[in-house]
C-alpha cells in the first residue's frame, strides 16, 4: 500500500494544498483557536511558531504503540510549541517554551524525514503537528520528490480545526490523535481550551472519515487508519466514560483505542489539588473496563497487546 501523498504530490495537488495551508498562516486561523497574527511576517500567537516549524529533534522512537514500531522504530520528529496549554504537560520544555526548537526551512525539515528513511524508520511520525501543517505539507512535497515513500502518522493533542485537516485528506495514513478532557470547564482549567471537547470530537471524526479504522498488514505495521489515545485522570476528570461512549457510538467499535495509564503531575500539575497524584490502580482498571462496556474491542493498555487484539482480527 503506497502512501496516499505519492499519488498528490505527481499529480500537483500535494503543492496545492501546501500553498492554501500557508496562506492560512496570513490571519492565523489553523486551530480552533485562530488567534489571527500574520504568521508569514513571524508574528506569534498562542503556539508560539512563526513562518518557519519548530523542529526540537528527530529520531527512531520505539516507544509508541507496537504496530507503529515493529522492529526498526517510529520516525518521529517532535514539533515545538503547540496550541494546548496543558498544565500537566510531560514534554513542557518544548511545546511550551519559544526556545524549544530549531527553526527548519522545507528542505531540511524534508532532509530529516529522508534521514529517518535512510535509518529504517517504519513511518514518519509528526508530533504536535497541528499548528505547522503548512510547513509539514511543503517539506512533503519536496521529500516525496526524493523518494519518501513511509506512511505519514499525524500524532496530535486532538485540537485540531475540521478546515485544516480536510487540507490532509490522502496526505495522512494514520491519524493518532488524543481525546483529553470531556468537560468544558475542566478544559479551561487544566488545557486553556473551553472549547477542547467539541473540537476533538469533530476532529476524531473528520480523521475517520478519511482514513477509517486502523488497518495492520501481516508484518504487525499499522498502514492506514485511526488510533486514539485517552490518558486516565485522577479523579475521572478526563472523562473517560463519555470518550469511550462517543467513540463507540459515532465513531466505530472498531476504534483502536489506547487506554494510557502513566498520567503523573508534571510541569504544573501540582499546583492543582486534585491531580497532584498519580492515577490509582482501580481508576485505570475502571477505564478499560468503562470502554469494555461500551463495546470496544480493540484496547491497548496496561497488560495488553493491542499488536495482538489488531492482528487477531477482532
Amino acid at each position: 500500500m503506497e502512501p496516499g501523498y505519492l499519488a498528490l504530490a505527481v499529480s500537483g495537488e500535494l503543492a496545492w494544498r501546501a500553498e492554501r495551508a500557508r496562506k492560512l498562516l496570513a490571519a492565523c486561523r489553523l486551530c480552533p483557536r485562530r488567534c489571527g497574527v500574520d504568521r508569514l511576517q513571524d508574528e506569534l500567537g498562542f503556539c508560539g511558531a512563526g513562518a518557519r516549524a519548530g523542529v526540537a529533534s528527530y529520531h527512531l522512537h520505539f516507544g509508541e504503540e507496537g504496530p507503529l514500531v515493529g522492529e526498526t522504530g517510529s520516525g518521529t520528529i517532535f514539533f515545538s510549541g503547540c496550541n494546548l496549554g496543558c498544565v500537566f504537560c510531560q514534554n513542557a520544555d518544548i511545546s511550551q517554551s519559544r526556545d524549544g526548537g530549531v527553526e527548519a526551512e522545507p528542505e531540511e525539515l524534508a532532509g530529516a524525514m529522508l534521514d529517518l528513511a535512510r535509518q529504517g524508520a517504519a513511518n514518519i511520525n509528526l508530533a504536535t503537528p497541528t499548528h505547522v501543517v503548512p510547513q509539514i505539507l511543503e517539506a512533503l512535497c519536496v521529500a516525496a520528490e526524493h523518494g519518501l515513500r513511509l506512511p505519514l502518522v499525524y500524532n496530535s493533542s486532538g485540537y485540531d480545526d475540521a478546515q485544516t485537516l480536510r487540507l490532509l485528506d490522502g496526505v495522512v495514513d494514520i491519524y493518532m490523535p488524543d481525546v483529553k478532557i470531556w468537560e468544558p470547564d475542566q478544559a479551561a482549567r487544566l488545557l486553556s481550551a473551553e472549547d477542547y471537547p467539541q473540537r476533538a470530537r469533530a476532529a476524531v471524526l473528520e480523521m475517520h472519515r478519511q482514513v477509517g479504522d486502523l488497518q495492520v498488514a501481516e508484518d504487525g505495521l499499522a498502514r492506514r487508519g485511526l488510533l486514539v489515545r485517552h490518558l486516565v485522570m485522577p479523579a475521572r476528570l478526563a472523562g473517560t466514560e463519555s470518550w469511550v461512549h462517543f467513540l463507540a457510538e459515532n465513531v466505530s467499535l472498531e476504534t483502536c483505542v489506547h487506554v494510557m495509564a502513566q498520567y503523573r503531575p508534571c510541569h504544573r500539575a501540582r499546583d492543582f489539588a486534585d491531580i497532584a497524584r498519580a492515577i490509582t490502580n482501580d481508576e485505570f482498571r475502571e477505564a478499560l473496563d468503562a470502554a469494555r462496556r461500551r463495546g470496544l474491542r480493540r484496547l491497548l493498555g496496561r497488560g495488553e497487546s493491542l499488536w495482538r487484539l489488531i492482528t487477531a482480527g477482532l
